[in-house]
């Protein structure tokens, strides 16, 4: 069973490659592939980072720009039709990505290729560092090396109940929730609710940073409060987290490594865990702040909802 559902992830990831490759000439729809996986495109497009190492997005563009580069070096095309087909708008555009890649601009390139034909000829003369071994190739002959690291991930599966969550709703990037919890704790501060009761402080997000566009990404920014708690804070509404099987996971370290270590939880420790997942939400549970840790020394645990028709085991 294990062997067979990470057999599962690595299909749908390289059947998402496919796809990804199929539409170089085209804007690439990042949230049909997260429907074509079955998978809510948050969940798919973090599996896809861990195994891969990149996005999908982040391939797209890649490939793209490797494209350009094998165009620049064995054909005489404008290099302004070049940058329209690697989808960017503007000559300028163009040669600001393709520099910061390459390491050259689209003309220097082509003179380097021009110099020396047979050796940029070659396709591999474009590729752009990628630990995944894809790359833009006529045959595509390349092979797939999905990420097979060792995680040394300690991480924890177990059954929880429900929790009672009074949050403040934010939209925007997730790293500027900060702006929803200071909201949270004046409205807290204002209210009667007694601090023995703030169980944990959360997150819940439920949109995917690749499909939807940073101003309208949903989360919440909440306390987890005791079921017999009925006052509800003015300014706030209530959310619940279901009862499960969730896996858990501590990062220790800065908030903006949060992106990677959901990768690595996702893409590499479930994938080699062989589980499936369930239907509950994505959430982050803080075990201290900014405000009382340096950023090196920050704990946040991740949760990780589960299938929970299988045998627990850590």
């Amino acid at each position: 069973m294990k062997n067979e559902t990470r057999k599962q992830y690595e299909e749908l990831v390289a059947r998402a490659i496919e796809h990804v490759r199929a539409s170089l000439d085209d804007a690439l729809s990042l949230d049909s592939l997260g429907r074509k996986a079955h998978l809510s495109p948050l969940h798919f497009h973090r599996i896809f980072r861990g195994l891969m190492g990149e996005t999908p997005g982040e391939l797209h563009r890649r490939l793209r720009l490797e494209r350009a580069g094998f165009s620049l070096a064995t054909s005489q095309l404008a290099v302004t039709r070049i940058a329209l087909e690697a989808g960017y708008e503007t000559h300028e555009s163009f040669t600001r990505a393709f520099a910061s890649a390459f390491g050259l601009s689209p003309s220097e390139f082509r003179d380097r290729a021009r110099q020396n034909p047979t050796v940029w000829a070659a396709t591999s003369a474009s590729a752009l560092s990628a630990h995944s071994g894809v790359h833009f190739s006529v045959e595509r002959t390349d092979a797939i090396r999905f990420n097979t690291e060792e995680t040394n991930m300690h991480v924890t599966v177990q059954k929880m109940p429900a929790k009672k969550v009074f949050a403040v709703a934010h939209s925007g990037p997730y790293n500027m929730i900060g702006a929803a919890f200071s909201r949270l704790n004046e409205l807290l501060s204002a209210a009667t609710l007694e601090p023995a009761h703030w169980l944990e402080m959360v997150a819940i997000q439920y949109d995917d940073p690749e499909t939807v566009p940073a101003a309208q990404l949903r989360s919440e920014a909440g306390i987890v409060v005791a079921d017999h708690v009925r006052e509800k804070p003015s300014g706030l509404h209530e959310v619940t987290i279901p009862a499960g099987v969730y896996a858990r996971f501590t990062h220790h370290g800065p908030y903006d490594r949060l992106g990677d270590a959901w990768g690595r939880f996702m893409g590499q420790w479930l994938v080699k865990s062989g589980r499936k997942l369930g239907t509950g939400p994505c959430y982050e549970r803080y075990l201290n702040t900014p405000e009382n840790a340096a950023p090196q020394d920050l704990l946040t645990e991740l949760y990780l909802s589960m299938s929970d028709d299988e045998e627990l085991s850590a």
